[in-house]
């Protein structure tokens, strides 16, 4: 049980994750004149990008569909930004907005409380109470990691692509990637760019198409294409464009579900790979296609042909999943097998009592940046006759520091400093602000 002397009354929604997801409905939020928290677990913005992604990714899809709202990418950003680009935008998203996060804000629990309205989230030693909880950890909040038989028993290197950093890592080693989606091809043909000898796990069946076709994006194109044919002509026209460009992939172990790219999105959520140049590797041998893996062994894998090989390096490209219902008390909206909500894309951001999701629709940055916009929409039209209820703003930034100080008495120095240096400003007003403990009006 918390002391009341360490309740955080928070005025405007409480958004969870500093990713882009909860930036974008943050700075949706601004534009609205409505106030927010973020709290982040890692120490910065964005932190998927900036600590767990590989160093030569660019964006799949053009610039246009990857911006957050209110903001577009620099002019001279090339059409696929680098890694290291949308980390500048990002950054450069959260000044503009002036967005600041409170970091290393581990949640550990959420639950509503029905007897006064509001939600009360436990984080480090705190449980900040808001009427808004907006739920932005996002569908890649932690590494899936699968347990293959006998993986314990591997003596060589085992990572996940989170892990992995660069091609020259592994060069003149053979490495086996466990996953065939965007990041598994793209990690293969990073390792074969730098000297590495890679193999690819395919275990099932997947559309591969042109990043672009004749210069025009191939997503773009498709939902050009969607608002005026019906998904099966699209995807008839997508697989004609894929053959004659791409040839035929099954005869390199690279077999097409039976249904088009988009209808096979549509039911199974897996996103077409966009061929960036890993299929020539893959046409001339370069980048080997093995099957599914029965065991591992001390040195390997034995597959399900039933050969054996050996690897001096494993990468799992498989994937991340939601986080969501580890810490999120609340199964009516929420699935607690996947984490993800239970109604589908374009209704899958609004819950029951001020609950709220975004980053969750598997239609990337286009997806989040639509639901950032009507959650801020929907929130806003609340804000006026409900903030009546909640304490009033105000309060100078060096009380609103010494309370926040005694609050986090019992934590750490190191997270002391951190929310310190979250709320650090030279300014008599923050751009954050935050309740002392108060009894509820």
């Amino acid at each position: 049980m918390i002391s009341k002397a360490k309740q955080v009354w928070v005025p405007g929604p409480l958004i969870v994750g500093a990713g882009p997801s909860g930036l974008a409905v943050a700075a949706c939020l601004e534009s609205k004149g409505v106030p927010s928290i973020i709290l982040e677990k890692d120490l910065c913005i964005a932190s998927s990008w900036k600590l767990r992604m590989y160093e030569r990714l660019k964006l799949h899809l053009p610039k246009q569909f990857c911006e957050l709202p209110h903001l577009p990418f620099p002019k001279e950003f090339p059409t696929y930004p680098t890694r290291e680009q949308f980390i500048s935008y990002i950054d450069s998203y959260a000044k503009a907005f002036c967005i600041e996060p409170l970091f290393g804000m581990s949640v550990e629990s959420a639950a509503y409380d029905a007897g006064i309205g509001f939600w009360k989230v436990q984080a480090n030693g705190l449980e900040f109470i808001s009427r808004w909880l907006i739920v932005a950890t996002g569908e890649n909040a932690e590494a899936f990691r699968p347990e293959i038989t006998g993986m314990p028993d591997y003596t060589e290197v085992i990572l996940h692509t989170c892990e992995y950093k660069k091609g020259d890592d592994f060069r003149g080693k053979k490495v086996l990637v466990v996953g065939c989606g965007n990041s598994g091809m793209e990690v293969c043909l990073d390792l074969c760019n730098n000297g590495a000898q890679p193999s690819m796990v395919v275990r099932d069946k997947l559309h591969i198409l042109p990043r672009e076709i004749l210069g025009i994006s191939t997503f773009g194109l498709s939902m050009f294409l969607m608002r005026w044919l019906p998904m099966k002509h699209v995807d008839s026209f997508l697989l004609l464009c894929a053959r004659l460009l791409l040839g035929d992939t099954e005869k390199f172990g690279l077999k097409r579900p039976k249904i088009g790219p988009l209808q096979f999105k549509m039911m199974s959520g897996k996103t077409p790979v966009l061929d960036v140049g890993t299929l020539a590797k893959i046409k001339n041998g370069e980048i080997k296609v093995v099957p599914g893996i029965n065991h591992f062994t001390s040195k390997g894998v034995e597959f399900t042909d039933g050969r054996q090989e050996d690897f001096d390096a494993v990468i799992l490209a498989t994937g991340y999943r939601s986080n969501v219902p580890s810490w999120l008390k609340e199964e009516d909206f929420f699935d607690q097998r996947d984490g993800y909500p239970k109604t589908q894309f374009p209704n899958s951001w609004k819950g029951k009592n001020g609950l709220y999701a975004v980053g969750f629709t598997r239609r990337g940055l286009l997806g989040t940046s639509l639901e950032a916009r009507w959650i801020a929409e929907d929130i806003a039209t609340q804000w006026s006759s409900e903030t009546r209820h909640l304490p009033s703003l105000g309060g100078s930034a060096a009380s609103i520091k010494a309370q926040v100080y005694q609050w986090t008495g019992g934590m750490s120095d190191k997270v002391k400093e951190i929310v310190m240096n979250a709320l650090s400003t030279d300014d008599e007003r923050l751009p954050i602000q935050l309740w002392g403990p108060r009894d509820f009006p």
